[in-house]
């Protein structure tokens, strides 16, 4: 198997209680769009994942970091749920996504890559766009520009009646 070496996701990866990504990402209020956040709620926001599984993989999380679920507010989790459902919708709408993963990964026994801070995460798949480079060339294909795709991702979140 090869191996692809990015040592700029290291940070990601070393347990350090002050550094959060996503925290950092809830309290950077004016750099939304360099952040790739797609919209803000009361109790959550969401954010495009950086290393997406698939174009539009995007994440959904609570503004208080905290990794066990258990303890967040019935109305925290009540919101998370509603804009996962709202994602899933404006993914299959607006990208036109044939289905869609929906998943958490709780601690690191779990494989949390951020296990300190419990997230959602939304994976559009489309009929047709798996292939053998993954399976054979250990490779992952990303077959559309983030850029364009956080864009249209924005848009759909913060339409008026959407």
């Amino acid at each position: 198997m090869e191996h692809l070496y990015a040592p700029w996701r290291s940070e990601y990866l070393e347990e350090k209680s002050e550094f959060c990504p996503f925290c950092v990402c809830a309290k950077k209020l004016k750099s939304d769009e360099e952040l790739g956040v797609l919209f803000r709620a009361r109790h959550c926001f969401g954010v495009m994942n950086c290393y997406p599984y698939t174009p539009g993989h995007f994440m959904i999380i609570p503004y208080k970091h905290e990794e066990h679920i258990e303890n967040l507010s019935e109305e925290e989790w009540g919101e998370m749920s509603l804009f996962v459902r709202k994602g899933v919708k404006i993914l299959k709408e607006h990208l036109k996504a044939s289905g869609v993963n929906i998943g958490m990964n709780l601690s690191v026994a779990a494989g949390a890559g951020i296990a300190s801070h419990c997230h959602y995460h939304l994976v559009p798949r489309w009929r047709g766009d798996t292939n053998f480079i993954t399976s054979i060339g250990q490779t992952r294909v990303c077959g559309a520009d983030l850029e364009k795709m956080y864009q249209k991702l924005f848009k759909a979140f913060n339409a008026r009646g959407a």
